[in-house]
């Protein structure tokens, strides 16, 4: 498959989510008990709902998109990547100007394709189905259903990474790291993207390492297909592909 896949053709995203509010006292009765109900999955049987709200930003359902990167290589010799990030408060305008940048993209004259680290059990999953709840209508590229499975054009490599192996979690950094590729997690980690949108307001700084994580993404399905790294100089923000 990666053979005849033209790197040029794949854009490379990444997400960042949060809890939708600050805290468990926040949110109303309903969605209290509902969260009390869920957290049940990821809490010890000492800790309670509240405790573990800061992890409800991993389900769709109870957290809230507040970045999308994307990254676009140009073939080039030597190849280049284009950044662009989606991000602020406001989560239905983020999916909006993201899904006109996809409708764009697929609409223009090549093969188009997504690429995330475990984008199939969570990135592609999670912007759907907040486009759902932001009444946001989800693109061609993004939406699967009705597809046939050599009609989706939704790459992971994690799942690549795989080889049809399906018992582990590979990720993302352990997979730059013994492949020799900068590791993405050099400031903070998922762990900390709730405290620091919250706590320290600092949304820049989470931009940056959701950027970081798509400049890994690519250079991961490069070594995949036996092609050269984008060296750091050749890495650039761009306002539009």
């Amino acid at each position: 498959m990666l053979d005849n896949l033209k790197i040029e053709d794949v854009l490379f995203i990444d997400i960042e989510t949060v809890p939708a509010v600050a805290g468990f006292e926040l949110l109303d009765d309903s969605m209290k008990v509902l969260w009390e109900r869920k957290s049940k999955q990821i809490k010890t049987e000492e800790q309670s709902a509240g405790e573990v709200y800061e992890k409800a930003g991993i389900y769709a359902e109870f957290g809230k998109i507040i970045c999308i990167s994307a990254g676009l290589i140009v073939e080039k010799n030597p190849l280049s990547l284009r950044l662009k990030s989606f991000y602020g408060d406001d989560e239905k305008v983020i999916l909006e100007d993201f899904s006109a940048m996809l409708s764009k993209f697929a609409k223009a004259p090549k093969e188009a394709l997504l690429c995330a680290h475990n984008g199939k059990e969570f990135d592609y999953p999670y912007i759907a189905r907040r486009m759902i709840i932001n009444n946001v209508k989800i693109p061609a590229l993004l939406d699967n259903a009705g597809k046939k499975p050599w009609e989706v054009k939704l790459l992971d490599t994690m799942e690549l990474w795989k080889f049809g192996d399906y018992k582990s979690y590979t990720s993302l950094d352990l997979l730059t790291t013994i492949l020799g590729i900068p590791t993405p997690k050099d400031d903070i980690d998922g762990s900390m993207v709730a405290g620091i949108y919250f706590g320290e307001k600092d949304i820049e700084r989470i931009v940056r390492y959701c950027e970081k994580d798509v400049i890994a993404i690519a250079q991961i399905l490069l070594r995949f297909m036996n092609k050269p790294l984008i060296e750091q100089g050749r890495i650039e923000s761009v306002t539009f592909f």
